[in-house]
């Protein structure tokens, strides 16, 4: 499986104040994990171009005000709503053996007990509490929540497996 150097890791969703500050929906695992970044990319064309974060701030817990050396104006920061965000894999800090959602979409997902093939995994879903992985499987889709009881492995070479209940594939 390919690692990827340069994930997604939030979107651009509009400005904030006069001098090119902007609203960040962040797609890592925590605002704050996104507020800690020294660097963020760009992607134009095949390239990557740096913004350098300046000031970050938490917003209802959900979003992020964030203030880019190189941005100084409202009119700046308006051509960047909408602009999907890039961060160096090393900067995001993820564990020894961790898998962004992006580099898991397309594994296999195997019944942990019968190796028996139930489809293979399409997205994951932050409802709540606990994340809920969505399986693509031959009558359609499945979800299930991401805990113990159901995730028994996951292999990045092998896929995932699970424990499921009755009626959970039905």
């Amino acid at each position: 499986m390919a690692r990827i150097s340069y994930p997604e890791c939030g979107k651009i969703i509009n400005t904030h104040g006069c001098h090119g500050g902007v609203k960040i929906e962040p797609w890592c695992d925590t605002p704050e994990v996104f507020a800690a970044l020294p660097v963020v990319y760009l992607r134009e064309g095949k390239e990557l171009r740096p913004l350098t974060l300046k000031s970050t701030s938490v917003f209802s817990g959900r979003f992020i005000f964030a203030d880019f050396e190189e941005i100084d104006t409202m009119e700046q920061a308006e051509l960047l709503r909408g602009k999907v965000l890039h961060a160096k894999r090393e900067d995001l800090h993820i564990p020894e053996g961790g898998l962004l959602i992006a580099e898991m979409k397309g594994m296999k997902v195997w019944h942990h007990e019968t190796r028996q093939l139930l489809g293979t995994l399409s997205d994951v879903i932050h409802p709540g509490a606990t994340d809920i992985y969505v399986i693509r499987t031959e009558k359609g889709e499945s979800m299930v929540p991401v805990v113990p009881e159901f995730v028994k492995q996951v292999d990045e070479n092998e896929g995932i497996f699970l424990a499921p209940i009755e009626g959970m594939f039905d």
